[in-house]
């Protein structure tokens, strides 16, 4: 065998252990950019990368060279075999059908949806208000952002779907934070519900402008085949959970840093009051409150919804001079690079102004990953833009944040990188 990287002297499973991030960060810290972890459960060592040279190899220029790695066999009891965990031939099928629902035209279509989530929730946080009561923020993100992506995915037939179950299907997704098998299962249990839509849907002739719809009406460029009954169900279930945890995660990290960083909000107020408040905002509008943007960018930079991603070896590769055997797990993790002090300056700071005033992009640095990259980065990233820059800007331009909890809050890394309490925030009139 031949020369290998540091091995760290802690050993854990990656990913498995509830204080995995700590004692990664303590590993990166004393091994450097690549190094080993011994993990005992896989009786293996996990290799961990953190230079951008080899992100990019891996998630780019060699990325057919890995498959997804640890932790897949857990996603798919959730997810089935959607886009998130589907391989080769069969992923590049989905990700071509898939793909053109996103498009900048397809989302801007959803305008108006998102605009009257967010306001429903407003109309109801004025009664906080009114009172000086709290709200817990990292529930209510978690709400809107389900209320939203359900909407978008079932349009109109999301109240046929509440009226079948006496309640709101998924509203185990908030309500039931674990996310473990028996919860994987519960989920899983809503499939056949959904199929029954789709079955209804087919059944009639009535059109509907939502991602469920365009489930339906795709087809294979090649073949012109409609997708499989089963992919296509487990792309609706895959749907439901990456478009709701990862935006409510880096909303409910937004509005913390917002809140306890009172320069950086006054420029986010100070941008908004100078661009006229208008309804139907386009994409470009969005892009055009840079600040804005720059603030969430910088929230997901020090806490990037997906914390880490894995991947395995097919074929040997080479990463910073040492040759990875096959069948290796090797993780990189956005948290990691996204923090580095080689890269960053001032990396535990939040300044959003490292985005807003910069003419480079860290992304073409390979050092900003918080959607991924390459060809299996997020689908939905635009959409996920979309929907938190015209919450910010909505919520923003009618009240401020006050954080009134003390104590340090402290991070959950599960599969998304969440607060391990909620927090409390009280809304404040801005005029």
């Amino acid at each position: 065998m031949g020369r290998l990287p540091p091995l760290a002297t802690d050993q854990f499973d990656v990913g498995s252990t509830p204080d995995s991030l700590e004692r990664l960060v303590a590993a990166a810290g004393a091994c450097g950019d690549l190094f080993r972890i011994h993990a005992p459960g896989r009786k293996s060592d996990t290799w961990i990368i953190n230079d951008p040279a080899d992100i990019k190899r891996v998630l780019v220029t060699n990325h057919r060279n890995y498959t997804k790695g640890i932790g897949l066999d857990r996603v798919k009891i959730l997810l089935g075999n959607g886009i998130m965990t589907s391989e080769g031939a069969t992923w590049r099928r989905q990700r071509r059908m898939i793909q053109p629902f996103f498009h900048r035209r397809v989302i801007e279509q959803f305008g108006s949806l998102i605009e009257s989530c967010v306001d429903e929730r407003l109309g109801r946080w004025q009664q906080f208000a009114d009172r000086g009561e709290a709200i817990d923020i990292t529930e209510e993100m978690s709400g809107l952002t389900l209320d939203i992506i359900l909407r978008s995915i079932f349009g109109s037939d999301l109240a046929w779907l509440t009226e079948r179950m006496g309640g709101n299907p998924f509203q185990i997704v908030t309500e039931d934070s674990a996310r473990n098998l028996q919860f994987a299962y519960k989920f899983r249990s809503l499939t056949r519900l959904v199929g029954e839509l789709v079955a209804k849907r087919r059944a009639s002739t009535e059109d509907h402008f939502d991602f469920l719809g365009m489930l339906i009406a795709a087809r294979d460029k090649e073949t012109g085949a409609p997708m499989p009954e089963r992919e296509l169900l487990d792309e609706a279930m895959t749907l439901v959970v990456a478009g709701h945890e990862t935006s409510a995660s880096a909303l409910n990290w937004t509005w913390y840093l917002l809140a306890t960083h009172p320069r950086a909000a006054a420029r986010l107020y100070a941008e908004l009051d100078a661009t006229p408040a208008k309804s139907g905002l386009s994409i470009q509008d969005t892009e055009n409150l840079r600040y804005t943007q720059a603030v969430l960018q910088e929230a997901m930079r020090l806490y990037p919804p997906g914390w880490i991603l894995s991947r395995r070896t097919i074929a040997a590769d080479t990463l910073s001079g040492y040759a990875v055997p096959p069948a290796t797990d090797v993780m990189l993790s956005p948290y990691l690079i996204q923090r580095h002090p080689r890269h960053w300056d001032r990396p535990a700071e939040f300044l959003p102004e490292r985005f807003a005033d910069s003419a480079t992009d860290p992304r073409d640095d390979w050092i900003y990953i918080p959607f991924a990259a390459g060809p299996r980065h997020c689908v939905g990233e635009t959409f996920a833009m979309y929907e938190m820059t015209v919450h910010v800007a909505r919520v923003a331009r009618r009240w401020r944040f006050e954080y009134v909890d003390e104590g340090p809050i402290g991070i959950e890394a599960a599969i998304n990188l969440r607060s391990r309490r909620g927090l409390r925030m009280r809304l404040v009139p801005r005029h």
